[in-house]
């Protein structure tokens, strides 16, 4: 009988199939371990709302928590704004009348018709303000005040419940309200309005009445109309009892000749 050695072929082929399958053990054994420690799950893509309600979530993070305004002092609330507003103030950005690089770039690709879709939704949102804290009067805010309710007619600046309403919580649907606003952010606005930063469509009747007023007027005004509380029926108004004292662009309501 023929014994078998290491050399024979039968040997060989022995040997290297041990060899192959013990150099094997290795990944097998890794693999297995993976598969025990990481198992493959496989899962559904989730389910995302498709509404104008998802979407408008990207500006609470600017304009706070159900976009009522945050505590910085600078972003505006948008809730329960005019639609009409809030819908030609999109434009401004996209359009360059109004500066603020974020704002611009998130409208910028954005249709006439989402804009006022998204305007639409915003004036839509009834939510009560904050309660107020109240302010003790100061002469800069006296000052304020008369320039809200009576104007200066020698220099053609009109009172600003002339157009604000007389509530000043705004007028369905172009014109805003002016209180519930931080005191840096009408500074801010005011102060774009007579450097021209700030602009609307033609006639711009609000960069017309800035110029007119002084570095420390706006600051009166602005003390004065943040420290004032929203009176609990905070909906724009519907109509003025007159028209408008001058012509504004955008605004759909009637002014004077």
């Amino acid at each position: 009988m023929l014994r078998m050695t290491s050399k024979t072929p039968a040997r060989s082929h022995a040997v290297r199939t041990l060899h192959r399958a013990a150099s094997a053990l290795p990944l097998m054994a890794a693999t297995l371990l993976s598969s025990a420690l990481f198992p493959t799950w496989t899962h559904a893509a989730p389910r995302v709302e498709d509404s104008i309600a998802q979407r408008a979530l990207a500006c609470v993070g600017c304009h706070g928590p159900q976009t009522r305004a945050t505590q910085e002092g600078y972003y505006p609330r948008i809730a329960g704004k005019p639609a009409g507003y809030l819908y030609h103030q999109l434009l401004n950005f996209r359009e360059g009348r109004r500066h603020y690089t974020l704002m611009s770039r998130l409208v910028d690709p954005l249709s006439d018709a989402y804009l006022l879709e998204l305007a639409t939704y915003f004036s839509q949102l009834e939510l009560p303000y904050p309660p107020h804290a109240a302010v003790p009067p100061s002469a800069a805010a006296q000052r304020g005040e008369a320039l809200v309710m009576k104007g200066d007619p020698k220099r053609q600046i009109p009172a600003c419940v002339q157009c604000h309403g007389a509530s000043m919580t705004g007028v369905a649907p172009d014109i805003p309200g002016l209180l519930g606003l931080p005191r840096d952010y009408l500074n801010a606005q005011l102060g774009a309005w007579r450097t021209g930063n700030r602009r609307a469509q033609s006639p711009d009747c609000m960069a017309h009445i800035a110029r007119q007023l002084t570095l420390q007027e706006v600051s009166d005004l602005s003390a004065w109309l943040s420290s004032q509380p929203v009176p609990s029926a905070s909906h724009p108004a519907s109509n003025l009892p007159e028209p408008l004292p001058t012509p504004c662009g955008g605004v759909t309501l009637g002014a004077r000749p």
